[in-house]
């Protein structure tokens, strides 16, 4: 037993420990050569006689293979070490200022640490900058080829817009100047039209205000218009509220605008006998539209003036008065006969042009009537009775005779 413990230090002294020092194992191996040892004795004192001999082939080779994984193990931690430490020296280089690429990955950094030399270490991350450095420059390149792309096609869509803007200004310049040729002509040749500006007094400042944007609605619709009216604009007072808001709204252009302005009033500049005043309180309707007479529209809003009002200034002046015939054409729904000066311009051109009520009358908000008279009998009742009982709530019977009563003549 003694002899075969001293031939296993012997062996572990003579090869094994050498070998691990020279490696960097000694502190593992000792644990590992004792254990070894001991087991050996042991099973020498359990199994083997004092007479049998020790397969030292054998156990070499156990010893060997036992020092293969323990070395496998240390160069494993090795390799980890040396790749940390070679990526720590690549980034202390790159702040350095060397040529040492941004992103490396684990398969070059091996590459990197095999390297026999330095200077083919430096070769190797030479070659890897400019590489990057290649990519880099090729995508800075695909960057400004679609951005001058980009820019081309900016440029194209401005020229294209700003052809279009310049023909659509060039089209528009023509039509404001045929309009206004018009307008002139219309100022020597044409038919008078002429808003009564005397009822300031009758109206607060908000009610001016949009009496005077409808009246600029009304004269946009007549420049445009194929045989638009000479404009007059009567009783307009230096200063008033009226000609502040027109100011207001045409700035400059009020000075160049064709339209005749006077303080003076209509019976002054025209005979009485051509002046008709436009009101809805008029018994009379109006049949025909003469182009021989001068018509006269009142410039208010109708919601805040008491009914009469035109109609009582026309008869202290002494002038013919006329109503649109609206419920001879037109199925009446509710509400007051009245309409706003930009649908009574509309009324009068469709009127001077054609002569014909339903193209005219079709200016009228269909939110106040139902349809036109022309219609068969047993339609308009149908509607009426409809209209009224989801609207007003009334019975049948009522609407029945409100409908006869109404309409008794267009019925016989």
């Amino acid at each position: 037993m003694q002899s075969a413990n001293t031939l296993l230090k012997k062996i572990v002294r003579s090869s094994v420990l050498p070998f691990a020092a020279q490696h960097g194992m000694k502190k593992d191996f000792f644990p590992l050569s004792r254990t070894l040892s001991l087991s050996f004795c042991v099973k020498q004192d359990n199994s083997c006689s004092p007479s049998d001999k020790i397969d030292l082939d054998g156990w070499k080779k156990v010893m060997k293979s036992g020092l293969q994984e323990v070395s496998e193990t240390v160069s494993e931690h090795k390799e980890l070490s040396t790749l940390a430490g070679a990526r720590e020296l690549l980034d202390m280089w790159r702040l350095a200022g060397r040529s040492v690429p941004e992103n490396i990955t684990e398969e070059q950094l091996k590459i990197f640490v095999e390297c026999p030399s330095k200077s083919s270490q430096k070769k190797y991350l030479k070659y890897l900058y400019l590489k990057e450095l290649y990519k880099k420059n090729d995508k800075r390149k695909m960057m400004e080829k679609r951005e001058r792309k980009l820019e081309e096609q900016e440029q194209d869509s401005k020229l294209d817009n700003t052809k279009k803007n310049s023909i659509i200004y060039f089209r528009a310049n023509i039509m404001d100047k045929a309009c206004n040729w018009r307008v002139a002509q219309s100022m020597i040749f044409g038919q008078s039209l002429v808003f009564d500006m005397s009822y300031e007094k009758d109206m607060s400042i908000r009610e001016v205000t949009n009496t005077v944007k409808q009246i600029v609605l009304s004269e946009s619709f007549n420049r445009r218009s194929v045989d638009p009216f000479h404009i007059y604009f009567c009783n307009l007072k230096e200063d008033s509220l009226y000609q502040k808001e027109f100011i207001k709204h045409y700035r400059e252009a009020w000075d160049r605008l064709l339209v005749t302005a006077t303080d003076q009033c209509y019976t002054e500049v025209f005979p009485k006998d051509k002046l008709v005043y436009l009101t809805a309180d008029s018994p009379k309707v109006m049949k025909t539209f003469d182009h021989d007479k001068i018509y006269i529209i009142g410039s208010m809003v109708d919601k805040s003036i008491k009914t009469g009002v035109s109609l009582a200034r026309a008869k202290r002046l002494g002038l013919e008065t006329a109503a649109l015939p609206l419920e001879k054409y037109l199925l009446w729904s509710s509400g007051a006969k009245n309409l706003t000066l930009d649908q009574m311009m509309h009324i009068l051109l469709t009127l001077k042009d054609t002569g014909d009520w339903k193209k005219a009358l079709e200016f009228v908000p269909k939110r106040k009537h139902i349809g036109f008279v022309n219609k068969p009998v047993h339609e308009l009742k149908k509607t009426l009775s409809l209209i009224n009982t989801l609207k007003l709530g009334k019975k049948q019977e009522e609407i029945r005779k409100q409908f006869a009563k109404n309409y008794s003549k267009k019925l016989t």
